[in-house]
């Protein structure tokens, strides 16, 4: 069936395509997570998904925004524990004064740095809070945040590049930053 309109074809195919390899890149992360019983998957990790699968030319998207944005965030978030004698200590339903400034900390660090290092990733804030609330409280689960970080920028590379798209394999370049999406 032709739709009469061209740019809701286009709208429906983006979604169809970024619904359907999110779900997978979810999916396969997630089970690198059940088979290892390592925090591959966490909350900040979707949202990167959907800016890798349904807008993937813009430079937000890029790997190198992901992969420096989330490790920026995740290393504030973290300092952030340090700073308020917070590392290690899980998350808690009493968030507490430590905690808030903790979270204040962190987001303000990985707002201000990620700008100056020109690596700006909105999940990333996310990823910043996740770590500062107590969510992945120890230092290890870096390593595994931003391996699954790695993992979802190697699948849109490889995803994105299989179905046409001229998906960056860490930069974006600057004619995608001013074209048009997919």
């Amino acid at each position: 069936m032709r739709l009469a309109y061209p740019l809701l074809e286009l709208r429906r195919g983006r979604a169809l395509y970024t619904f359907l390899w999110a779900f997978c890149a979810m999916l396969l992360i997630g089970l690198v997570a059940d088979v290892t019983q390592r925090p591959y998957i966490f909350p900040s990790l979707g949202p990167s998904a959907i800016m890798m699968f349904g807008r993937p030319l813009r430079r937000d998207s890029s790997p190198r925004h992901a992969i420096l944005g989330h490790g920026v965030g995740a290393l504030c978030g973290y300092f952030a524990l340090g700073a308020t004698g917070l590392l290690g200590v899980p998350f808690s339903t009493h968030v507490g004064i430590a905690r808030i400034l903790a979270a204040a900390v962190a987001l303000a660090l990985t707002s201000g740095l990620t700008i100056l290092l020109s690596c700006e990733h909105a999940p990333a804030g996310a990823t910043t809070l996740i770590v500062a609330l107590g969510i992945l409280p120890n230092p290890i689960d870096f390593l595994f945040l931003m391996s699954a970080v790695a993992m979802l920028a190697l699948l849109a590379l490889v995803i994105n590049r299989t179905f046409s798209y001229e998906y960056p394999v860490w930069k974006a370049q600057k004619k995608a930053q001013r074209g048009t999406q997919p």
